[in-house]
């Protein structure tokens, strides 16, 4: 379980191919690898990944097929990428519960300066429109964000300044993807009233 709160910005150093497959090495200079061990969980641009190695600052992971075929970022070397390592019970949660399984792709449809921020509007799939809400919580490359509006599959964030100097956000433009997560209570939710309607207690 993540927090949405990004760590730091890696940068994938090596990406190859292993079975159809990619095993990943990415480079962190602020995330603190000192108490991370092998099998531990890194949400990388919001997916997560096991760690199978390390050495020093630079981290490995295995990226199956199935988790390529249905997110974005994880495939070109030299690629920067937002990094969280997985929570604590202890720790504080500083965004919001953030499972590291990507719902969708959604595509940037604008991204704009708008003075003391940056509007980011991004077109979800519309399987994930539902889930959206306005003031609601949602995942962006593993940024937990909040929702300024929807409009149907269309939905609006703004980014702060530190926002943007501590992701990957600020590199978006308009015709970029983008790894969505919905709110897991919305998730919940849907799922309670489903059962609801299908008779099950």
């Amino acid at each position: 379980m993540f927090s949405g709160i990004i760590a730091d910005i890696g940068t994938i150093t090596n990406a190859e191919d292993r079975s159809g497959g990619l095993c990943l090495s990415v480079s962190t200079r602020a995330l603190g690898m000192d108490d991370v061990q092998l099998g531990d969980s890194i949400a990388v641009n919001g997916v997560c990944l096991t760690v199978v190695e390390k050495k020093g600052d630079i981290f490995t992971v295995d990226v199956s097929r199935e988790t390529l075929n249905c997110t974005v970022g994880l495939e070109a070397q030299n690629a920067r990428v937002n990094l969280e390592k997985a929570l604590r019970l202890a720790d504080q949660l500083g965004g919001h519960l953030v499972s590291g399984h990507v719902d969708g792709v959604g595509d940037v449809v604008a991204f704009t300066d708008i003075g003391e921020s940056w509007k980011l509007v991004v077109r979800a799939p519309q399987a994930l429109a539902k889930y959206i809400a306005v003031k609601g919580s949602i995942t962006i490359n593993g940024v937990s964000l909040t929702v300024n509006e929807v409009d149907g599959a269309v939905f609006s964030v703004n980014l702060i300044p530190h926002t943007l100097a501590v992701t990957t956000l600020s590199e978006l433009r308009a015709g970029a993807q983008v790894n969505l997560e919905i709110d897991l209570i919305a998730r919940y939710v849907e799922r309670m009233m489903q059962a609801e309607r299908n008779g099950l207690k």
